[in-house]
Parts: structure tokens; sequence; C-alpha cells
């Protein structure tokens, strides 16, 4: 079986990596990412091809598909704030006088 070969895993596998991609494309990554974190994604939730002759089966873990809920809530949550303040985030001034943290001080020479 050649690298990439998709042939030992199941309809709802392909299903699953098919959306998956489909949401990292939302989020912006091009085409074969997308493609390449979804499958990564499946692996990790499923365990691997699933077809007969594919080796043990394990069972299945939802870990990926929790984590990405909450990320894309946090996502989809930040990106309405945006909208609703407008304008630029504004950054934090630095205070002090120009001195570099940390080192020694140096001695002034009278």
């Amino acid at each position: 079986m050649p690298r990439g070969d998709k042939s030992s895993y199941t309809d709802k596998q392909k299903r699953q990596a098919e959306h998956i991609a489909e949401g990292y494309e939302d989020r912006g990554d091009s085409k074969k990412p997308a493609k390449r974190k979804a499958w990564a994604t499946v692996n990790k939730d499923t365990g691997g091809g699933k077809k007969s002759g594919s080796g043990r089966g394990k069972k299945s873990t939802k870990a990926a598909a929790k984590k990405g809920g909450k990320k894309g809530g946090k996502a989809a949550a930040k990106k309405k704030k945006a909208k609703k303040k407008g304008g630029k985030k504004k950054t934090a001034k630095k205070k002090g006088g120009g001195r570099k943290k940390g080192g020694r001080k140096k001695k002034k020479s009278s």
C-alpha cells in the first residue's frame, strides 16, 4: 500500500476528513494543509484505517473534536467582540527611561 493511500479508511472516516478539511479552509488554511490536518485529526480520533484487514480495531475518541469545538467557539466569540468595538486595538506603552531590564547598573563616577 503506497503512502497516503486511503483505501483502508471507511466511508464515514472519509466523510469526516472532508468535513474537517472544510472547517480548516474556513479558518484560512489553504487546501493542501487543510486536507493534511483533517486526516491527522481523523487518525487521532479513530486510530487510523478501520476497514477489515487494516489491523486491530481501536475504540474511537472524540478528544480532537471536543478541543476544536472549544477553540472554534472562542474564535467566533472574539470575532464578534472585535466587530462590535471597531477600530484598532491599542498597544501598551512602555514605562521607564529606556534602560534594559536586568543586568548591572552603571556606577556614577563623580
